[in-house]
């Protein structure tokens, strides 16, 4: 599949690469860092007394931060498979064996 039919489909395929993988965790793991910095930066802006609410935009960032928490694990995970030699999307040894666990 090449890269502009990964992007049609949605399905970005992440690199089998390991030390592209840690790169891109590190750099996932800073943004989500500065996420988190920009929502409680936002909390405390928040004035009740007078007003003043950034639930809208806490509620997106709060999101986004969840999304590169997801993206992180996948890289770690990722890693992890290559590291353990697991191959990607093949039955589990024990499906093979006619085991469902």
């Amino acid at each position: 599949m090449t890269h502009a039919e990964e992007s049609k489909s949605g399905e970005a395929r992440l690199s089998d690469d390991i030390p592209t993988l840690e790169a891109e965790a590190a750099q996932l793991t800073l943004e989500r860092e500065r996420t988190a910095k920009r929502v409680r930066e936002l909390m405390e802006a928040e004035n009740p007394k007078e007003g003043i609410y950034h639930h809208k935009e806490i509620f997106e960032l709060q999101q986004q931060k969840l999304r590169l928490d997801v993206d992180i694990k996948f890289r770690t995970n990722k890693i992890n498979r290559i590291t353990l030699g697991i191959e990607e999307g093949g039955p589990s040894e024990g499906l093979e064996k006619g085991f469902l666990f």
